[in-house]
């Protein structure tokens, strides 16, 4: 008879609990922060679980992982490294049970399985472990011999997501060289640290210029400025009102981006909206850099503001205002979301893709069980 499902145990929740008030209190800020504090605690909660078969393991992920969610749902990664991780762990469990899910899988005729069978991509890779583990779920004399031989090959499995992040800016910038062409003139706003890599890597073997909007009320802007200017990139500060009057002179617009939804709109530090429009009108190409891990399996239901994140409104109008306080209301949004029709090309760890491919990619990487969790 198997066992009840037991939650985390007591070191790992302790480990939950202090990264929940973290994402609470925003101590934990920015995509890749959020997903790195994440995969370190679901790696400590698999390390220590106690199971006996793969769903309790799966339902103790997934408490955890609703806890964490419903923590910060504004930082969309640590929902996506808790699908990836639950991907992960079916895949080698498939497999370490001779494929036998996978086999079955085969046999289904979908259109979702025909298009994965024939665009196969670094998840169909051939398993680390040549060797079978042998596996017995829910034995009574040992409940214990399936999570110890099980957790090996998931730890291996969970250190694959840490280094995908660990590597990203290395992996979304190897190939900026061949987006970036000499004497182009550039534009980007805020302070990506993705664009950032990216426009530092290509000028390793290109010359080019670089203007950065100041993005207020953050002006996040001024820091990405100074640090492409101490790289040795020719680099202009302008106000985000200069935006749709050097457009015309722009060769490309490079941003980042905070969350890519299913439909291959995104989440982006507010003024890429007011870039991304002035960039159609002038036929200038967007291009949007980010990880693979920052695409989220949700659709941008509601109108634009709907789902965004509000900052402080006192860096826009302060108290020392007086009366002018009281009779406004004033929104400082930290977000703008931005439709596919506005973007070309998303550059990420994986590969070049665009809006329309978003679709496909988050069904590779994330199993449909799991996109509510």
């Amino acid at each position: 008879m198997s066992r009840a499902i037991q939650g985390p145990s007591a070191g790992s929740q302790r480990s939950v609990e202090t990264l929940v008030s973290k994402l609470r209190r925003r101590q934990v800020v920015g995509s890749r922060d959020a997903a790195l504090e994440t995969v370190l605690v679901l790696r400590q909660v698999v390390s220590r679980a106690k199971f006996s078969n793969i769903d309790q393991l799966v339902a103790i992920i997934r408490s955890v992982g609703k806890r964490l969610v419903e923590a910060q749902p504004k930082e969309h990664t640590v929902g996506n490294t808790v699908r990836k991780v639950l991907h992960h762990i079916r895949e080698e469990y498939n497999t370490a049970s001779k494929g036998t899910a996978a086999s079955s899988s085969k046999t289904t005729y979908t259109i979702s399985n025909f298009v994965l069978q024939g665009q196969p991509r670094k998840q169909n890779v051939a398993p680390k472990s040549e060797a079978t583990i042998s596996l017995k779920e829910d034995d009574p004399d040992d409940p214990d011999s399936f999570s110890r031989a099980l957790k090996p090959v998931l730890m291996e499995a969970i250190q694959d997501v840490l280094d995908e992040l660990e590597t990203v800016y290395d992996n979304v910038s190897k190939n900026a060289k061949d987006h970036i062409h000499s004497d182009e003139i550039i534009l980007t706003l805020g302070h990506s640290r993705t664009v950032e890599s990216f426009l530092k890597q290509a000028a390793h073997s290109r010359s080019f210029t670089v203007i950065v909007a100041e993005t207020g009320p953050s002006y996040k802007g001024h820091e990405m400025a100074k640090s492409l200017s101490s790289a040795g990139i020719s680099t202009f500060l302008v106000p985000d009102s200069s935006i749709y009057a050097i457009m015309s002179r722009v060769n490309k617009v490079i941003i980042g981006a905070h969350a890519i939804l299913a439909n291959g709109g995104m989440f982006a530090i507010t003024g890429s909206l007011l870039a991304a429009t002035a960039a159609r009108v002038h036929s200038t190409p967007i291009v949007v850099c980010a990880g693979q891990f920052k695409f989220t399996p949700l659709w941008n239901l509601y109108h634009d503001f709907g789902a965004l994140d509000f900052a402080d409104p006192s860096s826009v109008l302060g108290f020392e205002e007086g009366s002018l306080v009281d009779k406004v209301d004033v929104l400082n949004p930290y977000y703008d979301y931005v439709g596919p029709e506005l973007v070309d090309v998303f550059i990420t760890n994986d590969g070049d893709h665009p809006p329309s491919s978003v679709y496909r990619l988050i069904k590779e990487s994330y199993d449909d069980d799991d996109h509510e969790l």
